[in-house]
């Protein structure tokens, strides 16, 4: 396939720069896969538009306010790193702008400092020396890492906006941005609604945002990212298939975690790992029934994966509509239900 099909006529101005107040509220633009039909709601109906023993999982991934400003030494020059993965041993994969040579450091504080020790072409790691974990140095220093789309610097309630109710794991570097809607109360209203809620952990990283630059979409290689699925999630997943209810993922990095472990193991078991895979339209889905899912960028793998779930022409379509009735886009955006 070509990435040309994935492209669409867009309004910039449609990009959020903040989300609605309270999270719940936001719009949601529902897609019958079986009408075809499109209907215009609020996330606060899910009540209504789930049923009784449905299960609705989520990505409990933590955002880390991993965006750090430092000084390159020994020029001074005022640089930003961005904390991408623990590689462990006070090693990290960083994304760094500029020109660095191996040996070159960059000066947090008085204290914190790291050491450049690979750049190529496939990223670049460092070794951090730091008196304290390197935790508490995003904590004293980090901003949230928002999208550059958004085209403003994160503020204060950015640590805030950008992180779900249920972020729990810390090593994520992108919100899973469909979770963004739920509210505590929704979250309770819909277990009195007996509509079961499970977790799984996909560390959002570079591989989910790696800009598709391959006119064939089948020549691009995904980066991967680090899950977890628990057995109470397992278990909760393979009753629900046992039953006839539906899996109704919240997001596409909830997407990727079970149907990765679906193709290797062939159901959903307890399991940790790195996923790899690339949806693209023609991929058979084997756990998910129904996807919540924020606005995605054209020409994406994420708008990829949503195109393979619900049809290139049913999401261009959709995608119109939102775009004429003016839906909020992207990360703070409104978000669309796939039933």
């Amino acid at each position: 396939m070509q990435l040309s099909e994935f492209d669409f006529p867009f309004d910039p101005s449609l990009v959020a720069s903040q989300p609605v107040i309270p999270r719940d509220r936001a719009r949601l633009l529902v897609l019958d896969r079986g009408t075809q039909q499109l209907s215009h709601r609020q996330v606060t109906d899910l009540l209504e538009l789930l049923g009784p023993g449905d299960l609705l999982v989520i990505n409990d991934t933590k955002v880390m306010a991993a965006r750090v400003p430092g000084i390159k030494k020994p020029t001074g020059t005022p640089v930003e790193v961005l904390f991408v993965k623990d590689l462990g041993q006070g090693r990290w994969e960083i994304m760094v702008k500029g020109s660095f040579r191996i040996g070159q450091v960059i000066e947090f504080d008085q204290q914190s400092k790291a050491t450049i020790v690979k750049r190529d072409a496939a990223g670049t790691e460092v070794v951090v020396d730091s008196p304290e974990p390197i935790t508490q140095l995003f904590e004293a220093r980090g901003a949230m890492p928002l999208p550059p789309y958004m085209k403003r610097a994160p503020m204060r309630e950015d640590h805030h906006w950008y992180q779900t109710v249920f972020a729990k794991h810390a090593g994520a570097i992108a919100a899973p941005t469909a979770g963004l809607h739920f509210t505590e109360g929704l979250l309770r209203r819909l277990r009195e609604a007996t509509i079961n809620v499970a977790t799984v952990t996909l560390h959002v990283g570079p591989g989910t945002f790696k800009p598709v630059t391959t006119e064939r979409i089948e020549d691009h290689r995904m980066g991967g990212e680090s899950f977890t699925i628990n057995e109470e999630t397992a278990r909760a997943i393979q009753e629900a298939k046992r039953a006839g209810r539906r899996v109704v993922a919240v997001g596409t990095t909830v997407v990727r975690t079970l149907e990765t472990v679906a193709q290797e193991r062939g159901e959903v078991v307890p399991m940790s790992g790195e996923s790899r895979l690339f949806v693209t339209p023609g991929f058979q889905f084997q756990v998910v029934d129904a996807l919540m899912t924020n606005f995605h960028l054209p020409r994406t793998t994420l708008l990829m994966l949503v195109s393979a779930f619900a049809g290139i022409e049913p999401i261009r379509r959709a995608y119109e509509e939102a775009v004429k009735e003016r839906y909020r886009f992207y990360s703070y955006g409104d978000a669309m239900l796939i039933l």
